[in-house]
């Protein structure tokens, strides 16, 4: 790297989406403007992507993390389109939505799985929910609406509608994306929306029915995915970034200023000077890392959720049950040790062979992190049992991927907002050249985590040369 005494140097530490967003768009930004600027990625794995990981075998491709996403604001769409990988954006295939309570499978309106109302009808006439449940949640209509800064998932829903409703639809779709306990996360930071409906309209039903008619209504159409797989995202990214920038790896251990600059301490390298950090490793390593800091001191540490994405390869079996199902949702109510399964050959195209069915389930929720650590063919066996109850499967998968993610679904507690508020007010005032993004701070999602990386990216170079570059 040329280093001049009129450079400037940017560190972003962690080669996840959000990081990789951030390198891309430091450096994109720069050379449109010309501007004397190095960058470097570090990442303390031998590979780029966090939990974005394709496996691409035999014909199948299968997603060891997450498999696809609701692009609300197209953020990824903006980002495929810098990368001139938009033509590979694909969208899924229509199919039910089911919710399994008991040993059953009811269907629920797959608007609800992209931002659209409750269908009163169609809730009405629905097995899953009981008489008295359904006139519980009708209650919606005439109930008032709650002045309170934040509260959890769990009181918020169960205000509204009641606690059948919570146990057999809200729990399942929210454990089942989010690996939760819907009595500690936050709804403020999980789902403003929901949370803004109320104080605008009171009732969510009558709020949500007004939105779904007004034309400025952002709602996604489907879940997007790439057609070689997720990982065609982070490959992109990697390939349009300097090689010689990127460390991985490499452990950050600490940072400390010095001379109003940063010393970045590493595990196996010399430490690296740089003016500013773009930190977006999960919050507990962040408060690690910037220990020798005091602006972390009084913030508690951030629960995560362990899970397992499991997915089964089987010869195609025309007598199967559900064969217009795409995804269900287990409730805890239910006699299934797993929490999600999708279809994914329904849901997409271009993942299996001809004649073949894929299946990805997930197991593992916050309290219930034991049956993560059991051993692959274990799991195999629980899962396979509970296909076979769920759909009727019968004969033995042809492969089976177990992925075990440690700590990695980042939990937003109640009042998480406020202090990310505080957080980032902090950093302002006494540390305008760290910023704080990822996962765990302003959305989980890959578009909320590419929204943040690229933001943090603009920001900082506008900062670092005291100018407004878009």
């Amino acid at each position: 790297m040329k280093v001049t005494l009129n450079r400037k140097k940017v560190a972003v530490i962690g080669g996840g989406i959000t990081g990789l967003t951030a390198a891309f768009y430091l450096q994109k930004i720069a050379e449109q403007n010309n501007l004397p600027l190095d960058i470097i990625l570090i990442e303390s794995s031998l590979r780029l992507g966090g939990k974005i990981q394709t496996l691409r075998k035999d014909g199948f491709i299968i997603e060891r993390g997450p498999e696809s996403f609701l692009d609300y604001s197209k953020n990824v769409r903006e980002l495929a389109r810098d990368l001139d990988i938009e033509d590979q954006l694909i969208r899924n295939n229509e199919g039910k939505t089911y919710v399994a309570v008991g040993s059953g499978l009811y269907p629920i309106p797959n608007s609800l799985m992209f931002g659209g109302p409750l269908g009163v009808s169609s809730f009405m006439t629905s097995g899953l929910i009981s008489l008295s449940g359904k006139l519980r949640a009708a209650g919606d209509l005439i109930l008032p609406k709650k002045e309170v800064e934040d509260e959890p998932i769990g009181d918020f829903f169960r205000r509204r509608f009641g606690q059948e409703v919570v146990e057999n639809l809200v729990e399942p779709l929210l454990a089942g994306t989010f690996a939760g306990d819907i009595d500690h996360l936050s709804i403020q930071a999980m789902f403003p929306h929901f949370y803004e409906i109320e104080k605008q309209h009171r009732s969510l039903i009558v709020g949500l029915k007004k939105e779904s008619q007004s034309e400025n209504k952002k709602v996604a159409e489907s879940y997007e995915t790439f057609h070689n797989g997720l990982a065609t995202l982070i490959e992109s990214l990697e390939s349009h970034l300097q090689a010689k920038s990127i460390f991985k790896g490499v452990k950050v251990e600490k940072i400390e200023e010095e001379n109003e600059q940063y010393k970045i301490h590493l595990n196996n390298m010399a430490p690296i000077k740089c003016d500013s950090v773009i930190l977006t490793t999960p919050y507990n390593v962040a408060k690690d890392i910037l220990k020798d800091f005091n602006i972390l001191d009084e913030l508690p540490k951030m629960n995560y959720s362990t899970i397992a994405t499991v997915t089964m390869a089987f010869k195609r079996d025309e007598n199967l049950l559900k064969k217009d199902a795409m995804t269900f949702f287990v409730s805890r109510n239910s006699n299934y040790a797993i929490t999600t399964c999708t279809w994914c050959n329904h849901k997409w195209n271009n993942v299996a062979p001809e004649g073949y069915d894929l299946f990805r389930v997930y197991i593992g929720r916050l309290g219930d992190e034991a049956i993560v650590d059991l051993s692959d063919t274990d799991i195999e066996k629980t899962v396979l049992s509970d296909l076979q109850k769920s759909i009727g499967i019968m004969e033995s998968p042809i492969f089976t991927v177990v992925s075990r993610w440690k700590q990695a679904m980042p939990q937003y507690a109640v009042g998480h907002e406020s202090r990310m508020e505080k957080l980032k007010q902090s950093l302002t005032e006494e540390y305008p050249q760290i910023k704080l993004v990822g996962s765990s701070y302003d959305g989980i999602s890959i578009p909320d985590c590419i929204s943040q990386g690229k933001k943090a990216a603009l920001e900082m170079i506008e900062s670092i040369f005291e100018k407004q570059f878009i």
